[in-house]
């Protein structure tokens, strides 16, 4: 993420800031300054262009800090949530926020990448829209399909979520990492399913397998029988040797782990930015800065007693796959 700071004293600032906590001014997200930006006391800012923008009225619902263009109304982030809790669902309006959150890290990261976010609220059939829901009632599968991605909101609770990473002996699960994960699989059908372009998808195909693969069968297999033994040299995860289509969406969600964390540390001094100069390919960038940086920042994680940060090694294949997802950035 980037650093930002309060343009009245200059206090830093955390993303979610709504008020600067120096100075009391109450703040906002606009999403087309990419910047966090004071507001008066009816919530309401006014940029360099006259246009008068709205503390989004999700504030107390979800937390959302974003700016809307309406008074009263909700702000794009907002609208790309499609299905909520009900008000009678303690437990699901309790994670509500913890899954807004992260779904507005992701479409800043999105937005900072240069890749589209177009909601079905524009597009029915192209767009992208998330349900979010409580698994309070019944089971939820953490999925996309047709666009729509369907998230658990009790992954938002840390000791469910830590209980499943346990369960499937996964090395990492948050819900930023779910976001991300199937925001990939939206990507594929969007930027090379869908992209007419037949070298591009003949590429991502050699590289990841043919996704014509039954895909309940390849689930069925995976759970019953594992990942094959020498998975850590194709693979970044266990995860992804279950189907092309989670290898693809695995790949893409470490890309923007990768691309957030990195910018973070050039942000608040980490890395120099002249370190990111000149680097033609993205596999260069990952080789030279991220496995340095990730190596030092598990450390740090080991000096505090805690699990490593990055608990993954990238092999050379799965660069090749990195890069091919790095090639679909506009």
């Amino acid at each position: 993420m980037k650093a930002y700071r309060c343009r009245v004293c200059g206090n830093a600032l955390y993303f979610e800031n709504s008020v600067c906590v120096s100075c009391g001014t109450g703040l906002g997200y606009s999403r087309g300054e990419r910047e966090i930006v004071p507001v008066d006391e009816n919530g309401v800012y006014v940029d360099a262009e006259g246009w008068i923008w709205h503390v989004c009225r999700n504030l107390g619902l979800s937390g959302c800090t974003w700016l809307a263009p309406l008074a009263g109304g909700q702000c794009v982030s907002c609208d790309l949530t499609r299905t909520r809790p009900n008000d009678a669902d303690a437990a699901g309006l309790a994670n509500f926020p913890v899954a807004e959150r992260a779904k507005r890290h992701l479409v800043a990261e999105l937005d900072a990448l240069g890749f589209p976010v177009v909601g079905k609220n524009e597009d029915p059939i192209n767009g992208l829209a998330f349900d979010l829901l409580s698994s309070t009632a019944q089971q939820v599968l953490i999925a996309h399909a047709d666009g729509v991605i369907t998230i658990d909101l009790a992954e938002g609770d840390d000791s469910h979520r830590e209980r499943v990473r346990r369960q499937l002996a996964e090395p990492y699960r948050t819900m930023l990492g779910h976001f991300r994960h199937e925001v990939g699989h939206y990507y594929e059908w969007q930027l090379v399913e869908r992209s007419g372009d037949d070298a591009l998808v003949a590429r991502v195909r050699d590289l990841f397998g043919d996704e014509t693969a039954d895909y309940q069968e390849s689930v069925d297999r995976h759970y019953a029988e594992g990942p094959p033994p020498a998975w850590p040299s194709d693979f970044i995860s266990s995860y992804a040797t279950m189907h092309p289509y989670e290898d693809f969406a695995e790949t893409w969600a470490h890309y923007l782990h990768i691309c957030d964390t990195i910018e973070t540390s050039v942000e608040y001094g980490l890395v120099r930015a002249a370190d990111l100069i000149g680097r033609e390919r993205f596999r260069d960038l990952v080789t030279e800065v991220w496995v340095p940086l990730s190596t030092a920042l598990n450390l740090v994680n080991r000096s505090m007693g805690a699990d490593d940060l990055y608990p993954f090694v990238i092999a050379p294949h799965v660069l090749d796959k990195l890069d091919v997802v790095a090639s679909l950035r506009p």
